[in-house]
């Protein structure tokens, strides 16, 4: 007999039953079904998932059951379970998250991260904190100056571990880890699972629960991916015209550089796009402002790197373009992964130069084990097999060719354009799934943009 898979029958507290009434929360996912039960058995913990699959609620959930369960007086500046995150965005998050999960606990949460007054949070810590979520290096800030111990330590948490390594805090993670007792609980989640992650996982763990429910070649399965093969000085222009004819709102795109963000965000404001970029060198009121507004639909655009869109969480967010690939295959999962979330359907669209990111598009087809899906945008796109450095400049005072745009902007005579029968002309779309909508039933493992589909390049606009 099948047993029943609701929060229920994971065995937590009621008070947290009532929390996950009050969010919403009905059934939990994958990943919380299987760790929630190992983190309140007591034992170490790896698990790979990856963003988007509930991962926060499956730590967060047992560690506050635990907590209450084996309940005590908490000492100020000694938090009894520490959460490590790599960015400000994410520890934000999970505080968050703990907070509404332990909203009918007698328990306190806090988090510590940099970009805000070292003082103020030092203030807030002379309360006593039960849960304190925190990035490495505002940890130790914290700890130098005698704000904090870690002596009273349960459980520790390392959230997007790869991340983590990815970013240089191995020596602050290992710096902070003795500090804390060595008898404690410790529980690692990463998206991806390197030499270095493994290391990290052996010197850390003892005896872990392995959970994995993000294998490394799968992508997000409701995320239609796509790809529009363009030449660099034409993907401002491209990402103008697809904004505004597809209209598109509350779009993510990904940046490679600090810098980049900031230029792409000016552009897209200048040609009437609401736009805030969100990186870090922004400062944290300023990054906390753009994410508000992105989330309450104040800003259509959000332009980010992929250090910075680590704990951007929005519901129901439809579409992420990959302004440029990143080096890194494994980054391609996590950014598409921000969209198609919780059973939500989701669009990702990557602008590929041919002639500096096939390297990239090759790496990336090979983690996800699936070609993505062409995309031809008149007037835009250009075949990948032909160098786009080799086609003859355009003359900068003569008229665009591109569909009657020009950066973007739409041609009123557009509207009203007819074709040979002298019949109105359709406004140029996607085509249909399927009268069923039952077109995106595809194989695990496999791109949801790659299956079943002809496999000449689909196009957006006019084909002249």
């Amino acid at each position: 007999m099948q047993s029943e898979n609701t929060f229920a029958a994971l065995g937590l507290a009621e008070p947290l039953l009532r929390a996950l009434n009050d969010a919403g929360y009905t059934t939990p996912t994958p990943i919380q079904t299987k760790g929630i039960p190992a983190v309140m058995a007591g034992g170490d913990l790896l698990a790979a998932a990856q963003t988007g699959t509930g991962k926060t609620a499956s730590f967060a959930l047992p560690i506050l059951h635990r907590l209450m369960e084996t309940a005590q007086r908490t000492r100020t500046g000694r938090p009894r379970a520490l959460i490590l995150t790599p960015t400000r965005e994410l520890a934000a998050q999970v505080d968050e998250s703990v907070r509404t999960y332990g909203q009918h606990l007698p328990l306190r949460s806090f988090a510590v991260y940099g970009g805000v007054s070292v003082f103020g949070q030092s203030k807030a810590l002379r309360r006593p904190v039960d849960i304190l979520v925190a990035t490495p290096g505002r940890l130790l800030d914290h700890i130098s100056q005698g704000n904090l111990s870690l002596s009273d330590i349960e459980i520790l948490v390392l959230d997007e571990a790869d991340r983590m390594l990815d970013m240089g805090f191995i020596r602050d993670i290992r710096k902070i880890m003795d500090k804390m007792p060595a008898k404690r609980q410790n529980l690692l989640f990463s998206a991806t699972f390197n030499d270095d992650i493994r290391g990290l996982a052996n010197s850390l763990l003892t005896n872990p629960v392995s959970v994995d429910v993000a294998p490394r070649n799968t992508t997000a399965e409701r995320v239609d991916q796509s790809l529009m093969m363009v030449p660099q000085s034409n993907k401002r222009d491209l990402l103008i015209h697809l904004i505004q004819e597809q209209q598109w709102f509350q779009v993510l795109v990904f940046s490679r550089t600090k810098h980049g963000a900031d230029r792409l965000s000016e552009q897209l404001t200048r040609a009437g796009i609401p736009t805030a970029a969100l990186h870090g060198n922004k400062a944290q009121n300023a990054r906390t402002r753009a994410l508000d507004q992105f989330k309450r639909g104040k800003l259509q655009v959000l332009v980010a790197t992929d250090i910075a869109a680590r704990g951007i969480d929005v519901d129901s967010l439809p579409m992420v373009v990959n302004f440029e690939l990143p080096n890194v295959p494994e980054d391609y999962v996590h950014r598409i992964g921000r969209t198609g979330r919780a059973g939500a359907e989701g669009k990702a669209v990557s602008l590929v130069c041919p002639d500096n990111e096939m390297k990239q598009l090759r790496a990336i087809e090979r983690v996800i084990n699936a070609p993505i899906e062409r995309v031809v945008v008149a007037g835009f796109t250009v075949d990948e097999t032909r160098n786009s450095r080799q086609r003859p400049p355009r003359d900068a005072n003569a008229p665009s060719q591109r569909n009657g745009h020009r950066h973007g902007r739409a041609n009123p005579d557009s509207q009203n354009a007819r074709n040979a029968d002298g019949k109105r002309a359709p406004h140029p779309q996607r085509a249909p799934r399927d009268a069923q909508g039952q077109g995106r039933d595809k194989p695990a493992g496999r791109s949801q943009g790659a299956q079943g589909r002809d496999a000449r390049p689909r196009r957006f606009g006019n084909s002249d």
